[in-house]
């Protein structure tokens, strides 16, 4: 494809939510790699069209908690297949979590990280750096070697740092540096063996549980040192109706906290892990039905303003053994807009704009990015959504190497049909633009 191709995007249903808009049909052109005014062009320009009626067309979006398992792992995943993923799932920009082997605590990693992206992603990829060295919570990464070298938050997520003064010191050096913290909050003196959460289900089954307090006591710990240090602090994946409580008493006080929900957390709850299947098991786990209530509750209300995946996917041998001895986590990015129209959308709890806030202006303001939009002048990252397709997912059809997804069999509705980055497609009815793979 010429990277100067340019287009007329005819007649679809234009949402921003960074403007608030919903309005349709509208004409959407997009020159030189962003969102142009036609006027500004003669009259006979050569426009490709491409019809997006009864479509809609959203900014990219964003996904801000994603496992691409490289460098060291690729028999899970790798950049090209995340990206790919992320591409059919309509996600254009990701952040990639550094707890890869070696871990991203050093600018060499981020470096090597980049430099792949360069040759290899089809989308946005931005890495973080550690919060501590190899992940262990005993010695702070070089937090300003790590974002010159491209990392746009710290975080050690898939382990919680469990010292309090290492946390302390982490939030001051970063409230400093003006970086964020994204908070893997569990308490691994109460989590320690646990593979699901605490409760009914787990003594009805017999597995080892995971209390909610393993959460909750990070969450309130990492609450007061934001307080006492002006951090800015983003809490990942939150499953509990105490840890929202903690989270909202944190916002009216003023204190710079956000936090993001999982699709998986809102759509299942514990009683999914009746049959022992391994692809229910995460971490964190499934909560309860008034856990799940509570995070649909802070979406709606705007308590917590971002969603993400939590991507994390594994070799299907990993995953294919007893519960106990499994990974945690599930695979997210080709089923995320879907799961989140059925839970909030077609469950008529948001509308169109204030869920795609989620994915697009709250991640952006966490991160310090410029808000997707499709206003003249932005980047054309964007997306064409078939709101009324219904498909079953089936992870055999997945770009991504994970399997290991929670809703396999389930009737979605809303499909991508077009990725667009910067004026380029990359992904567009079921295959990635250029590549032999379709589905």
């Amino acid at each position: 494809m010429k990277t100067e191709e340019a287009f007329c995007i005819s007649a679809g249903r234009l949402i921003d939510p960074l403007l608030r808009r919903d309005e349709e049909p509208v004409n959407l052109y997009v020159a030189e790699g962003k969102i142009v005014d036609p006027t500004n062009y003669p009259k006979d320009f050569p426009w490709t069209k491409i019809d997006a009626q009864g479509l809609i067309v959203l900014p990219g979006l964003i996904d801000m908690h994603v496992h691409l398992r490289e460098p060291g792992e690729s028999r899970k995943e790798t950049i090209r297949t995340a990206t790919m993923a992320a591409a059919a799932g309509g996600i254009t920009t990701v952040v990639a979590m550094p707890n890869t082997i070696p871990p991203a605590d050093h600018p060499d990693t981020i470096a090597w990280i980049r430099k792949k992206v360069d040759k290899e992603a089809l989308v946005k990829v931005y890495p973080t750096g550690c919060i501590t060295e190899e992940r262990l919570g005993e010695k702070l990464a070089p937090f300003q070697s790590l974002i010159q070298a491209g990392a746009i938050a710290l975080t050690d997520d898939g382990s919680c740092v469990q010292n309090a003064r290492i946390m302390r010191r982490a939030m001051e050096y970063a409230s400093v540096l003006g970086v964020p913290i994204l908070d893997h909050c569990e308490d691994t003196a109460l989590s320690d063996g646990g593979v699901m959460n605490e409760g009914l289900w787990s003594t009805l089954l017999g597995l080892p549980g995971w209390p909610s307090i393993a959460e909750e006591l990070i969450v309130s710990r990492d609450i007061l040192l934001c307080e006492k240090t002006g951090a800015k602090i983003h809490l990942q994946h939150l499953t509990t109706e105490g840890s929202i409580r903690l989270l909202r008493d944190a916002k009216k006080r003023g204190l710079p906290v956000s936090a993001e929900v999982c699709p998986h957390h809102i759509a299942l709850t514990e009683s999914a892990l009746k049959e022992y299947d391994p692809r229910f098991k995460m971490n964190p786990p499934l909560r309860t039905q008034k856990d799940r209530e509570a995070l649909i509750e802070a979406l709606v209300d705007g308590t917590v303003e971002v969603i993400a995946s939590d991507h994390a996917p594994h070799a299907l041998f990993e995953k294919e053994v007893e519960f106990e001895k499994a990974p945690f986590g599930v695979v997210g990015l080709e089923t995320l807009v879907a799961v989140c129209l059925k839970e909030l959308y077609y469950s008529k709890k948001m509308d169109l704009v204030d869920l795609f806030a989620k994915l697009t202006v709250g991640p952006s303001r966490v991160l310090g990015l410029e808000p997707p939009s499709l206003r003249y002048g932005s980047p054309a990252d964007l997306i064409l959504l078939d709101l009324n397709a219904s498909w079953k997912v089936d992870s055999n059809a997945f770009f991504s190497k994970g399997k290991n997804t929670p809703f396999e069999g389930m009737n979605l509705k809303g499909k991508v049909v077009l990725t667009m980055i910067d004026g380029k497609i990359v992904w567009r009815e079921k295959r990635v633009v250029g590549e032999q793979k379709t589905v």
